[in-house]
């Protein structure tokens, strides 16, 4: 993950460059997304700028993220048993290991992703324009809390 300070830059810089308003309520959506170490859901975003700008709503919380989204400086992850959780760190396609106990979900390095995509490529002949590597489990956690996995 890039130092939280300089991500957070980059996006108020890209969100300016592209003509954009940076309010205080976005402001601080960006600075939760820059410090996020885990994938916040939008509600989990809004909870935590909502005590300092009690007059923002969700829908502008959604708004932004699309923005965002659009700018490619958040990835979307659509998760059927845990909702859409966003990636501000790493926004390009890259594998995530989510548990299916807790919903924790982890950035793992994983080097061979080129080679793997190359492969597909070859095989299929598609020009590959983006990717969705996830695996599903259990963590430690939930497996020393003897959760049954799904």
């Amino acid at each position: 993950m890039a130092d939280s300070g300089e991500r957070l830059q980059q996006l108020i810089k890209v969100v300016r460059g592209k003509g954009h308003r940076l309010t205080p309520q976005r402001l601080a959506m960006l600075k939760v997304i820059a410090k996020s170490e885990e994938h916040p859901s939008a509600e989990e975003i809004y909870d935590r700028i909502k005590a300092d700008f009690p007059t923002t709503s969700l829908a502008t919380i959604y708004k932004t993220l699309s923005l965002l989204k659009d700018m490619g400086e958040v990835l979307e992850l659509s998760l059927a048993h845990v909702g859409c959780r966003y990636d501000g760190n790493k926004p390009y396609p890259h594998p995530h290991v989510i548990c299916t106990g807790c919903g924790q979900i982890l950035d793992p390095e994983f080097g061979a992703m080129a080679e793997i995509i190359r492969e597909m490529a070859q095989q299929t002949g598609y020009q590959i324009t983006h990717h969705q590597l996830n695996f599903f489990g259990l963590c430690p956690r939930c497996q020393q809390e003897g959760q049954a996995p799904d």
